[in-house]
This record gives structure tokens, sequence and C-alpha cells, in this order.
């Protein structure tokens, strides 16, 4: 029999520990000064107690024993990708993500001596009938990330046009029986968590829309769907991101019938990578990849620490391969399941991210929908505006970065390390509507340095 050591204890409300709090205070005001308000209108608390949950998210039943470590190849040289893919399946990685950029990639040469049983995600940046079919051919349990919507959202065009797009969007999904939804640009460009996933799930209602009445109940559920998500570093409220995003998934796949469970890759986010001082990076990516596992991440690929500002580097590679090496057979983060199950904290986070997007969520629907506020622009208004918002925190120092604008060292040189434009590019071109632009807040601050170099 188990001692229930806890039963010796008279139980204690919450009630009763706020007053303790606030006797404790000495007349200061408790809300003022234990409660602060998150971007996202939350306000965070100094404690959280059971007596405050009418009821709880329940299980997540996630599986963070089976969390995958996925290493992405941007496919250049077809050989040498091929011989990078075999090396660090090698070094342990479970997953590979191959980014192809044109229908001229040899995908017999890409693919040799790999096994036909290692899971592949292709990131086609182009919309091809035949190519996918030449994919599936070779590999028939690949997974193939189409998302025009995303393609829009970035670039603020079509791949062709609308009807076509989604013509072949369409065909395409009837041999893949998947869609997959990018909500990571949203994160990159400044967007607030709940409008990351407010507009994650408006995305993926577009894609629900068009295929609702053209796919049969048996394979709605057997769908997968697929979200690529980029996490900060705000430890417990990414956690809760997560975990949110399977909940409203849930609540909105349910009202089509589409299969309720869905796949989840993230990566760190670029926002908040900084060029001096660039091995704070590695940090900042760890908790970023530990918030993923705990959140419930099925696959993680992680960012290498200079890969905004130079090209493929093996050894930032391998080091952003083995912090996930560490992470899930050193540090012991893949043997519990849902660990943040139960946490009233992140359980209260996960609540009130849910509510507030599937709030945001219907007034987005109520308003046209997603592509429509797209086209009027208002989507890119409230991020830019969310935006500004972090922006102004990071130019006054309320929000830090260090080795960028605290503590940073001033004989750090990085003009001759630049391999790539580590900067927003601003290319004029014509675009249906205003492309969502991926900006990294010390950006401004980094440009000025390196013009007094």
């Amino acid at each position: 029999m188990p001692i229930k050591l806890f039963n010796e204890f008279t139980p204690v409300s919450s009630k009763q520990w706020k007053q303790k709090i606030q006797f404790d205070l000495k007349g200061a005001d408790y809300n003022e000064a234990l409660i602060w308000q998150t971007p996202e209108d939350i306000a965070v608390k100094p404690f959280y107690h059971a007596d405050e949950f009418s009821n709880s998210s329940g299980n997540s039943n996630t599986k963070a024993t089976n969390w995958k470590i996925c290493q992405t190849i941007y496919v250049f040289d077809v050989e040498k990708s091929n011989i990078k893919a075999l090396e660090i399946l090698e070094k342990g990685v479970d997953t590979l993500t191959f980014i192809i950029p044109s229908k001229d990639i040899a995908l017999k040469n890409l693919l040799k001596n790999i096994d036909k049983q290692t899971p592949i995600y292709f990131n086609l940046e182009f919309m091809s009938e035949d190519y996918i079919t030449n994919i599936l051919l070779l590999f028939p349990l690949a997974n193939i990330t189409i998302d025009p919507i995303g393609n829009l959202a970035k670039t603020g065009n079509w791949h062709t046009n609308i009807t076509t797009d989604f013509n072949q969007f369409q065909s395409i999904t009837n041999r893949t029986n998947a869609i997959s939804i990018d909500i990571s640009l949203y994160q990159n460009a400044g967007a607030n968590m709940v409008q990351q996933l407010a507009y994650g799930l408006n995305h993926a209602n577009e894609y629900l829309n068009k295929l609702d009445k053209h796919i049969s109940k048996e394979k709605k559920e057997l769908f997968k769907i697929i979200f690529n998500v980029a996490v900060g570093s705000n430890y417990f409220f990414e956690i809760a991101k997560l975990k949110a995003l399977r909940i409203l998934w849930k609540t909105l796949a349910t009202e089509y019938q589409f299969n309720q469970d869905c796949q989840i890759i993230v990566t760190p986010t670029k926002r908040n990578k900084t060029l001096y001082d660039y091995n704070t990076n590695l940090l900042r990516s760890t908790t970023e990849c530990m918030s993923a596992i705990i959140g419930g991440a099925n696959t993680i690929c992680n960012l290498a620490y200079d890969a905004f500002y130079h090209k493929s580097n093996t050894f930032a590679e391998r080091i952003a391969r083995n912090q996930l090496l560490i992470l899930k057979h050193e540090s012991y983060f893949d043997k519990v399941n849902n660990p943040s199950d139960g946490a009233y904290y992140i359980e209260n986070i996960t609540q009130q991210f849910s509510e507030k997007a599937l709030t945001l969520f219907k007034d987005i629907e109520n308003n046209g929908g997603f592509l429509e506020q797209l086209k009027l622009g208002t989507i890119q208004r409230k991020i830019k505006e969310s935006a500004t918002k972090e922006q102004l925190q990071f130019d006054s120092g309320d929000l830090i970065l260090l080795g960028s604008n605290a503590y940073p060292n001033p004989n750090d040189k990085m003009k001759t390390e630049l391999e790539l434009f580590p900067f927003v590019k601003t290319n004029k071109r014509k675009t249906l509507i205003e492309p969502i632009i991926e900006k990294r807040l010390a950006e401004t601050l980094e440009q000025n340095r390196l013009n007094k170099e």
C-alpha cells in the first residue's frame, strides 16, 4: 500500500495563499506588484492552485518518448545532398527534410541508398503533380509538404493563380491524403502567440473548406495534417502554445469530421537569433527545443547557430544535431510522455491561449476568412503591430538579447564572416498582396555595428 504523505497536512486553499501573500507584501498592491501582462493580454499570476480549475484540458495523449530528430537539407547539389543525407542518418538523425527548389532536382540520385522506411519530408518550393508522383513511386511513405496559401503569405503571389493552385492542390492531396500548414512564418515575422495559433487555424480552415466535399469520410479519418511551427524562448508559454494548437485543431477537425490528430514539426525561431555573440544562439535554441519536446512536438529540426549568415556549415550543423542528441539520450527527454500535463501554470496558459485564439479565429471567419483578410492586408497589419511592440521592447532594453542589446562584446567583429545577407531584403516586384516578411529583432542594431567596424 502506498503511503499518502500529503494526507498528514491540512489543505490550503488559493484564497488562503493569496491572503498570506498580501500580508507579506506589507501594503503593496497585489495586482501591481505580482501580476504581469503578456503581449497576448494574458495576466500571469504568482501562483496557481487546483481549486481555480473547473476542468482540466486533460491528458494530451502526445508521446514525448517518440519525438524524432530531424535535419533539413536544402538541395542545391544532388550528389552532395545524397552523401550528406546518408552521413547524418548514421549520426543519429531519425528524419530528413529535403527542400526542393525546382523540378530539375533528380530524385533518383537524391534518394540513392536511403532506406525507404526512413521518414522524409519533401518541402517543394513549386507545385507539380508529376514531380510528386515520381516522389511517391520512389518513396511511397514520403511526406509531401505543399502549402499554396503559405506561399501566398510569404511571397505575395500564388505559384500560378488561385484557381490553378487550388486545382493542383486538390489533386495532390487526393494522392497524398495530407496537408501541410506553415505557422512558422507568422512567428518569425513577429506575430504574438495567440495570433500564431489563430492564423494557423484559419489557414487550415481554408484548406478544409476546399477539401470537405471532395473527400470521403473514410479518407478524412486517415488524413494527415502537418503543422510547421517556430518556437521562441518564452519557455512555458511555448509549451502551452503547442498544447493549445492540438486542442484547437481537434476542435476544428471535429467540425469537418477529419482526423483529430495532427503532426507538429518544430524549428527554433529566427526572430531572437543574433549575429554578434552568436554562441548565445545555442542557448536559445536549446531551451526552444526543450519547449518543443515538452509541448508534444512529433519532430524537431534544430536551427544551426549561424544559419542566417553562413552557408552550409558542417561544424554548426553537427552542434545543432548534437543538441538534440544530448536532450534525447543524455538528458532523459525521451523517458516521459506528456510531462507537462497537470502543471497548473501551463494548464492555465494553454486554456487562455485556446480561448483567445478561438475568439480571434471566429472574428476572422466572420469577416470573410483568412484569404480575404490577407487580401485586405488586415493580417499583415496586425502582425506588424505586434512586431512593432516587440521591437520597441527590444530597442528600449525591456526585452533583452544577451550579447546584442545587453552586455555586447565591443571586440566582436562580424563583417568578414557574412556569407549570406542576414537582414531583410527588399526586392521590388509586383505582388497580389503584401507579403508577410520575417525579421530578426536585432537587425537594425547589427547593421549599425557593422557599419562602424
